[in-house]
């Protein structure tokens, strides 16, 4: 993870501190103080009678146990207190338990709470995936050790015994979350413990290890997972309340709070945690399958040079060292997405570590293989994950640095800025039937937005970065020229087609000026359709798509040789009403005519129609906002 913030760890393990002693207070206050005889012979309402104590009572035999967060040792300000009182069937044990709850009831901290033996909480874990998960980590507090101990390894021993039904239980479980919340990474307002890749993936991580299937969360993730934390911290502090869900309006403060720059700048931090724990979960996952489904087929298929499946894995073939070899790298990421594997971690982390740089210009190998591996479709995304997770991507591509992890922070955008680019390079691929130069269509779609990593016009800053980026790639300079065309005017055509009037013969001549061959718009309207899915559903539609291919079909036709054709000609009746010089509305029937000078975003303005009137003695309606492009 990347730059400093300010660290609640310690605060959190202060308060977890306080909370205990304050617990062990209230508990042995509970357990040894003298009670009163039964209601009806001395006390009133069953407390203590003042006339005469009773014999004390011990604190064997019952025990106060902390799970959840409390037990994690990861108290937030606003975490509620989760809280198991086990005991052997001690008669009194009511008792004891209400001279505890009442008074963190009284407190006004939240308290989730259940009074059990022993083999009553073996019993509800057995059954109930979220008691299992807390007794898994629960952390004694107070009182007989003995009884916290053994409900500890009773409930490991039987979650080790049934890892099978418990792991597919608690994967459905994960899946479930991740349908309902969302990927944290790219959501503009992540809940930060139920989304995917949240903290309750790396919960379910430490729980697939309680099980010894898989290996504990590793160190990027642990930093990741306190980082989630410590923002959990800064927005519990924000809205004074326990909330989990990191609005809009709440991450500047937030982002203060934790000592960072700016509302991006967290979000930015978020989502490198959101994917680096997203991947080591999947990751486990995979690793559950493997031991759990038994041993993978034996021997090895080849796939690429130096590149063979191994265990349903991509793992590099016996002998092959990335040392002597540059290109290596792509053309394992690029036999991986072909052959929909995933590559195995202990392969990548060697080609993170040990490949050599690529010479500048590549060589023609390694542009073929990336080439390959965006033309996988889909399967890249997976397998750019990867070598963006080890390190691999801003090796080859430097300027990558600049968009990962970007946010766009726009419900428009679905993803961030550098999974956008390979999210349209991944649809861009279903196109390269289509156009004559399908390598520059992929490289242009995952170039497309590289500008947003810069200050300015995106699109114009692009056209730069692309520049370098093409020649760094080794393409001829014929090639690096319609790569820069493509990504100057990547918006061009959707812009044009639901600003502008297609009917006008002086927008088609500018549109196919800017664009200048058949060639660059055949990838212009290819990376469209792709940009456009990517984005999200308020990006594309059936509509926009009409558009844009009515637009294609007229710049065509004109780039072919065709002069567009004259604009309608007024009628009597509507030159009349431009000579008037002014604006004018006339409504016949169905008809609507409307006349104005022109000037950007006329058409949306006159298609919103006039303004509803003020109400009485208020202001005026704020004007439409603009659709987005």
């Amino acid at each position: 993870m990347r730059g400093e913030a300010r660290s609640f760890a310690a605060t959190r393990k202060d308060r977890a501190a306080d909370i205990d002693r304050w617990l062990t207070d209230l508990f042995r206050t509970a357990a040894t103080r003298p009670y009163a005889r039964e209601e009806g012979s001395g006390g009133k309402g069953g407390l203590p009678d003042e006339r005469g104590p009773a014999a004390p009572t011990g604190i064997s035999g019952v025990a106060l146990v902390a799970v959840g967060s409390l037990g994690r040792g990861e108290l937030a300000p606003g975490s509620d207190l989760d809280l198991v009182l086990l005991h052997n069937g001690r008669d009194d044990v009511a008792r004891i338990a209400d001279r505890i709850w009442y008074p963190i009831w009284d407190s006004g901290i939240g308290l989730d709470h259940s009074v059990r033996t022993v083999d009553e909480a073996v019993k509800v874990a057995r059954e109930d995936l979220k008691a299992v998960l807390g007794l898994i980590q629960a952390r004694h507090v107070v009182g007989d050790p003995e009884l916290t101990r053994s409900a500890r390894e009773a409930v490991l021993v039987e979650w080790r015994a049934d890892s099978r039904r418990r792991l597919a239980e608690l994967r459905a479980s994960a899946d479930k979350r991740a349908e309902t919340g969302g990927e944290l990474a790219f959501l503009l307002e992540p809940d930060l413990k139920d989304a995917r890749g949240g903290l309750r993936d790396v919960q379910a991580m430490q729980a697939v290890a309680a099980a010894w299937v898989a290996s504990a969360p590793g160190p990027r993730v642990r930093e990741a997972y306190e980082l989630l934390l410590d923002i959990r911290h800064g927005l519990h502090l924000v809205t004074a309340r326990g909330t989990d869900r990191l609005v809009l309006q709440e991450q500047d403060a937030v982002a203060g709070t934790l000592g960072m720059l700016d509302a991006e700048a967290l979000m930015r931090r978020l989502a490198e945690a959101g994917r680096t724990i997203s991947h080591a979960f999947d990751a486990t996952w995979r690793t559950v399958d493997r031991l759990l489904t038994g041993p993978a087929p034996r021997g090895r298929r080849p796939l690429a040079d130096g590149v063979v499946e191994h265990g349903g894995e991509v793992v590099l073939a016996r002998g092959v060292t990335p040392r002597s070899d540059p290109t290596l790298v792509l053309r394992a990421a690029a036999a991986a997405a072909e052959a929909g594997l995933p590559m195995a971690p202990a392969t990548v982390n060697a080609l993170a570590a040990q490949s050599p740089p690529l010479p500048v210009p590549w060589p023609p190998e390694a542009r073929g293989a990336l080439v390959a591996l965006l033309g996988a479709g889909r399967a890249a995304v997976p397998v750019w994950e990867e070598l963006d997770q080890a390190g691999v991507l801003v090796k080859l591509i430097p300027d990558w640095e600049r968009v990962r992890h970007r946010p766009q922070r726009n419900p428009v955008h679905r993803y961030t800025v550098d999974r956008h680019l390979i999210e349209t390079a991944a649809g861009a691929a279903a196109f390269t039937r289509e156009v004559s130069r399908p390598d520059l269509l992929l490289i242009s779609a995952l170039l497309h937005d590289i500008g947003k990593g810069w200050p300015g016009d995106h699109s114009t800053t692009g056209e730069i970065v692309a520049r370098d980026i093409g020649a760094r790639m080794g393409l001829p300079q014929a090639d690096v020229e319609i790569l820069a065309t493509v990504v100057r005017h990547h918006l061009l055509l959707p812009e044009t087609a639901t600003r502008r009037d297609l009917d006008d013969p002086v927008t088609i001549s500018r549109v196919a000026e800017a664009i200048g061959s058949r060639e660059v718009l055949e990838l212009l309207a290819a990376l469209a359709v792709a940009d456009g899915t990517a984005t999200g559903p308020a990006a594309w539609n059936s509509w926009k798509a009409s558009l844009v291919s009515d637009l294609v079909r007229r710049v065509r036709s004109v780039l072919s040789g065709t002069p567009p054709a004259p604009a309608p000609a007024l009628s009597a009746e509507q030159a009349a009403l431009a000579r008037h010089g002014g604006g004018a509305v006339r409504v016949n029937g169905s008809a609507v005519t409307v006349v104005a000078p022109d000037r950007p975003g006329l058409l949306w303005r006159a298609a919103r129609g006039p303004a509803a009137p003020p109400a009485a003695g208020g202001a005026p309606p704020p004007p439409a906002p603009r659709p987005p492009p």
